[in-house]
């Protein structure tokens, strides 16, 4: 699939890094088009990356539509119809199905979903997406080399995207709250709140590396810090007996609930 024109609708977080990952790919700025209610914003984003302005969809092979859920509706009114010749659009609104997408552009729609989370603007995301009916093998090749740009991907299927979200989309929170958690448990013990701020995101970040760059999986990493009748064993003990597992999967079911809410 030959692209050379790219539109970016959302310049949040999210498109930002999308912006990022084009620019990675190899795609020219005068290239992407950028759509983005908030004035100050736009200038700001095209300032910065060298970006133009968005013309039409007409002018662009692919649609990167980055905006919040609540706005999502709105945005594809202003798009129209789309036809045969219309570009692939590509969607990282949570909840919003693929098939919604589909009756309100028209039968000739190309539509991709991605769920994708914040690290992708640190080139490190995780992104999952689904294809919808009228989408090409050359479309999915080429979204999921542009993704790649930003960090890992795969394909699901698209019942399990709600999934997805409560495990990667939702994720990087819950590694904050915990992180956040065993700071102020220091601060408890009687450190410093600087030092306890400064030993809990390094081990996190330590911990996130050793998971990155040792071939063991998560159990045998976990072992091997846990000595029996040990310190860590008394700690991991604790959160066991407190119901932790549960208490994650309890979480994660939540937020995999509310995205299925914001779909239908």
């Amino acid at each position: 699939m030959a692209i050379s024109k790219v539109g970016v609708i959302g310049t949040g977080v999210i498109g930002e890094a999308l912006i990022k990952a084009l620019l990675v790919l190899g795609v020219s700025p005068t290239s992407i088009q950028i759509r983005e209610k908030r004035e100050n914003r736009k200038q700001e984003v095209i300032n910065q990356y060298g970006v133009i302005d968005f013309k039409s969809a007409e002018e662009v092979d692919v649609l990167l539509v980055a905006v919040k859920p609540q706005d999502f509706k709105e945005t594809l009114n202003e798009l129209g119809a789309f036809q045969s010749d219309s570009p692939l659009l590509i969607s990282f609104a949570a909840g919003i199905k693929i098939e919604k997408i589909e009756e309100q552009l028209g039968a000739h729609a190309r539509v991709i979903r991605v769920m994708p989370n914040t690290p992708i603007s640190m080139g490190r995301g995780m992104s999952a997406l689904s294809a919808g009916s009228n989408v090409t093998a050359e479309d999915v090749e080429w979204t999921k080399r542009f993704l790649s740009a930003s960090g890992q991907v795969i394909i699901v299927d698209e019942k399990l995207q709600d999934a997805v979200t409560a495990t990667s989309g939702s994720g990087p929170a819950y590694y904050f709250a915990f992180t956040e958690a065993v700071a102020a448990a220091g601060e408890r013990l009687g450190l410093s709140k600087e030092d306890a701020t400064l030993l809990a995101k390094e081990t996190l970040i330590g911990a996130a590396l050793m998971v990155e760059k040792s071939e063991k999986d998560l159990a045998k990493l976990r072992e091997n810090v846990t000595s029996p009748n040990g310190t860590t064993a008394a700690a991991l003990k604790s959160l066991d007996a407190s119901g932790f597992n549960e208490v994650i999967y309890e979480a994660m079911k939540a937020a995999r609930n509310r995205s299925i809410e914001l779909s239908s």
